[in-house]
């Protein structure tokens, strides 16, 4: 019988008593490890998936708030543009409106200018008259000084001669008076 026992011994499809013992000992680690080990893991990695998809949430907040914010700028952006093509416009036209006012100003001081100058010119032409008119009297008394020395001697044709030319002063101050309006200068 003992080489029977001895050859149970050796099978080792057999269970024995190490084996239990083995298979206890493993059944108890795995028990101590579920109870005191795996649970601080457990905690651990559901906290660490909680974060992780805490994180993933503000990320598709984040990615929201940057497209609304992308959107919102681009509004900016285009009404920004939109007042400055305005305010350019406004620009243009306060411009062209100033210049048509300059414009306007500079032609009527022109105006006021060629006026000034006509009353000028009208002014001089006077004096150039009144002063030919003396000059014309002084040497009408020199020709007639000259005429009288040469032809003393013919006292009907010297007051001939002096009457003509006394005629012929009246004449041209009468067109003188009618060309000037009726004014005497």
């Amino acid at each position: 019988m003992a080489a029977t026992e001895n050859v149970a011994a050796d099978i080792f499809l057999l269970p024995n008593y190490t084996f239990f013992a083995e298979l206890l000992a493993f059944v108890i680690i795995l028990g101590i490890i579920a109870k005191y080990i795996l649970p601080p893991i457990q905690k651990a990695t559901r906290e660490r998936q909680a974060v992780i998809h805490q994180q993933m949430e503000d990320a598709d907040e984040a990615k929201q708030k940057l497209a609304e914010a992308e959107r919102r700028l681009q509004e900016a952006l285009n009404e920004a543009r939109t007042e400055a093509a305005q305010i350019r416009e406004n620009a243009r036209a306060e411009a062209q409106r100033t210049i048509e006012e300059l414009r306007k100003q500079a032609q009527d001081e022109a105006a006021r200018i060629v006026a000034r100058g006509d009353e000028q010119l009208a002014s001089q032409r006077a004096a150039i008259v009144r002063e030919l008119r003396g000059e014309i009297g002084a040497i009408a008394v020199e020709l007639s000084e000259k005429i009288v020395d040469q032809k003393l001697a013919d006292d009907r044709q010297v007051s001939a001669t002096v009457d003509a030319f006394l005629a012929g002063l009246e004449a041209k101050d009468d067109v003188a008076r009618t060309t000037s309006g009726g004014t005497t200068a």
